[in-house]
């Protein structure tokens, strides 16, 4: 009888864990708690540079693969067969590369409707990723093949390897052996190869113009060509350089045709006119 009477007046234990303290102010149960929210915002501090290098390497990686298939392309002795693909392939590499740039630089339109995409056309018109995805499309889609055109594009990716290279790979031995003089002047001389592709696409131009007077014509690729040509020649990424070569080309035409064929000037002041507004 006395243990039972003992037993029954002592508290249990789980009376004296479950009571608060004396001072009111709970009681922590964890203390690990504050390590483990410091965690993820530790990790998403280093994200925004894993998301960054990755898409350098999906540039680099496309870019590398569109130069070594463009110069495939261009080899006189290569396969026809291999020579057509690579001439295809190098354009299609070239339009995702820079569709890829304009997704991760502009993201998506805001609204899937017609003054959505107005406005976002608007905000990418000017810029170089834009200008070579349509210089793309206009070649990849149409049967005449104009290897002429693979110079542009191994100029642009030329200079998106070499900067990948440099930024990157400075301290590897097989980068300072082999690969460190090209790239620097690559680097030093983007100016030249710009002009060079200036002069491409012009003479592009001007060969389409030429083709429409034979059985390979295309009058909407010649047309839709001219068009970019016009955009070219006013998106400040590339109107420095188009105009320069057009301002030689008038410079060089225009004494011939005051002197040779006057009956040319109405019809060419008609077509300034319309591709400077």
């Amino acid at each position: 009888m006395s243990t039972n009477g003992s037993s029954q007046s002592m508290p249990s234990a789980s009376s004296y864990s479950s009571s608060p303290p004396s001072d009111g102010q709970p009681r922590t149960r964890n203390t690990g708690s504050t390590a483990r929210a410091s965690g993820p915002s530790a990790t998403t501090g280093q994200n925004p540079t894993s998301v960054r290098w990755d898409r350098q390497t999906i540039q680099f990686s496309v870019n590398a693969w569109v130069f070594v298939v463009a110069v495939l392309a261009i080899i006189p002795l290569a396969p026809i067969n291999l020579s057509r693909r690579t001439y295809r392939l190098s354009f299609m590499g070239t339009a995702c590369s820079s569709l890829y740039s304009l997704y991760t630089l502009y993201g998506r339109p805001r609204a899937l409707n017609l003054q959505g995409i107005q406005v976002y056309l608007q905000s990418i018109m000017a810029t170089k990723d834009f200008i070579y995805f349509i210089y793309c499309i206009t070649f990849v889609t149409s049967h005449l093949s104009l290897k002429f055109a693979l110079i542009s594009i191994l100029c642009r990716s030329l200079e998106h390897v070499a900067k990948f290279l440099r930024r990157n790979f400075s301290r590897s031995t097989l980068y300072r052996k082999y690969l460190e003089n090209p790239c620097v002047w690559v680097e030093s001389n983007t100016t030249t190869l710009s002009i060079l592709s200036s002069h491409t696409e012009i003479g592009l131009g001007f060969l389409l113009i030429v083709s429409l007077f034979s059985w390979q014509r295309n009058i909407i690729q010649t047309f839709m060509y001219w068009q970019l040509l016009k955009l070219m020649y006013h998106a400040p990424v590339t109107a420095g350089y188009h105009q320069s070569v057009w301002a030689n080309i008038g410079r060089t035409i225009n004494p011939l045709v005051h002197r040779h064929c006057p009956f040319l000037n109405t019809p060419l002041s008609a077509v300034q006119r319309w591709w400077l507004r």
